[in-house]
């Protein structure tokens, strides 16, 4: 594939937002942790977020495909997952997104090296 035909092509993001029980954000943080660890092939980076003072967070996760998100689950991943639900208040909202657009330092960095050249 080209750079061209790579520029192309979106990334995909599967985003959950919930809520856990009182106190419980941290241990889910562990979690969300590991189980993020298990990703491999097509695994483009994750984020949680938590809203300051509360027990509320949203997980973004970035993948080249929806494919890749798919074979990334693990038996090691399911069992962590499992762990989680517990924790949460309420099922969390999940939902897929594809990724528009993106600005970032790599973004930066690569249109400055451009521009040098």
């Amino acid at each position: 594939m080209t750079d061209f035909d790579d520029f192309l092509r979106h990334k995909y993001a599967y985003v959950a937002i919930g809520e856990f029980k009182p106190g419980c954000f941290s241990e889910a943080r562990q979690l969300y942790e590991k189980a993020v660890s298990t990703y491999t092939k097509g695994f483009q980076g994750a984020y949680l977020l938590q809203e300051p003072g509360s027990d509320r967070g949203i997980a973004i996760i970035l993948w080249d495909s929806i494919e890749d998100m798919d074979d990334n689950q693990s038996e090691v991943y399911q069992k962590t997952l499992g762990k989680i639900a517990h924790l949460f208040e309420t099922p969390p909202v999940t939902s897929f997104y594809e990724v528009c657009s993106e600005i970032g330092l790599p973004q930066i960095l690569a249109a400055a090296s451009a521009g040098t050249k």
